[in-house]
């Protein structure tokens, strides 16, 4: 029986030796033939590290490095391509899996896959399909978009027998957010949820929960339902995304009672105001890519904010003290601050602009400039001491450090009313003259004094 042993010895031996081999086979010298045919096919520059073969768990071939474009706007750590072994012989190879770990994508990369995309769907009906993929799976992949990025994030995409994408789900590795899109005949129903969930595109709002769903294509998503509650409020609207030819978007939203001390630094550049926001904003935005879409949104709405404070004026302490040389500073408490606001450009118009605060009462028009400069023209209504006096305030400065200065006209109608009737009455009354005064003959803002 001794042979029987060396031979079962012998067997394991040459077995052991059969399942090691592959993990050893090297597919390099393939590589400047393989990267010469995917760059024609692509018309874009591909490099390749590393492939090779391995027989276990199963038959598959992993590549490493793969890079492309001259300026690696697309990057991919490493590929595990899985066939269905018995396809090789036929015409069409079946790829049972294609697994695909820290995959990197710029804006011009998803550019690429969407051109891509249009051209290999003008062609289906004219080319026989060499293979089929039957789903592929994305591990920690990270999309940049400039300044911003998305993820990291696991993805899961099943095809049909055409190849054209059955489901698919989209998990931030943190598991607070969660996409799940599922084919419907030519179109693709969306289904949205995240909870303490951090946007990662646009202003860093945080939503306690977010659910969003819709129809999309290829081209576009129309999304009817977007159900939010952040910052103590809620927001309820509809969105509509298009990014055939650069990205399109467009809605409107219905925001309820949401607190803006947090908001609203995100939203306008340091603006400092705290409050119960209530407001219904329309948006519209077109730009070439996604991360100069906040630039180019425009964005108009009513709004009213109750039972806050405006940081850095004190409005009425500007209407009393009456000082050449502007007043900074300090605090405006309101029980109503409403308006409507115009964003475009990066630019802020507000117009109707109303505050209600105990003795003060407050209108006029207010712009801020893309770099944060201050204009603009407000009429404080100031009671004092049974007095009542209308003054007009020119808006300067920043919106980090505002400025408030009486017009021309105010401080000449308070010159005069000091003189005739002495200071306190004859200061406010000269005041209210002022301003009547410039209101019979025009309202023409004036420029920073000089101090």
């Amino acid at each position: 029986m001794k042979w029987l042993k060396r031979i079962l010895i012998s067997l394991a031996i040459l077995l052991a030796i059969a399942v090691a081999l592959p993990f050893f086979i090297s597919l390099d010298d393939y590589i400047p033939q393989i990267e010469k045919k995917a760059s024609a096919g692509l018309k874009e520059p591909v490099t390749v590290k590393s492939i090779r073969f391995s027989a276990l768990p199963l038959p598959h071939v992993t590549i490493d490095g793969i890079a492309v474009g001259k300026t690696h706007d697309i990057r991919l750590g490493k590929v595990v391509v899985t066939p269905a072994l018995f396809s090789l012989l036929q015409p069409t190879t079946v790829i049972k899996s294609i697994e695909i770990d820290s995959l990197v994508l710029t804006q011009k990369g998803m550019d690429k896959i969407a051109a891509w995309a249009r051209s290999d769907a003008g062609q289906l009906p004219e080319q026989p399909q060499q293979a089929r993929v039957e789903s592929i799976r994305l591990n920690k992949a990270l999309v940049s978009f400039g300044k911003a990025s998305l993820g990291p994030f696991d993805a899961r995409v099943s095809l049909d027998s055409k190849g054209a994408p059955e489901d698919a789900s989209i998990t931030m590795q943190d598991g607070k957010f969660k996409a799940l899109v599922k084919s419907d005949k030519s179109k693709y129903l969306i289904d949205v949820s995240a909870k303490s969930w951090t946007s990662q595109v646009g202003p860093p709002l945080v939503f306690d929960e977010l659910v969003v769903k819709g129809v999309a294509t290829l081209d576009d998503a129309s999304l009817g339902e977007v159900r939010a509650r952040l910052y103590g409020g809620s927001a309820i609207g509809k969105m509509t995304i298009s990014w055939k030819k650069g990205l399109q978007l467009g809605g409107n939203l219905d925001i309820k009672q949401v607190e803006t001390q947090k908001i609203a630094p995100m939203l306008s550049l340091g603006t400092r105001v705290s409050g119960r926001l209530s407001a219904k904003p329309v948006f519209s935005a077109s730009a070439a890519s996604a991360d100069q879409l906040v630039h180019a949104l425009r964005l108009e709405t009513l709004f009213n904010v109750q039972n806050g404070v405006l940081h850095g004026v004190d409005i009425q302490e500007a209407a009393t003290s009456l000082s050449k040389q502007g007043t900074t500073g300090g605090d405006t408490r309101f029980e109503q601050l409403s308006g409507h606001l115009v964003m475009e450009r990066g630019g802020y118009r507000f117009t109707q602009l109303r505050i209600v605060s105990g003795a003060l009462s407050v209108d006029g028009d207010v712009n801020v400039s893309p770099n944060k400069a201050l204009s603009g023209r407000i009429n404080a209504q100031v009671k004092a001491l049974g007095a009542s006096a209308n003054v007009p305030l020119n808006v300067a400065g920043t919106v980090d450090a505002p400025l408030l200065y009486p017009t021309s006209g105010t401080m000449a109608g308070a010159a005069v009313g000091t003189v005739i009737l002495g200071p306190g009455l004859g200061t406010s009354v000269g005041a209210k003259v002022g301003g009547w005064v410039e209101g019979l003959f025009g309202k023409e803002e004036e420029k920073k004094p000089k101090k």
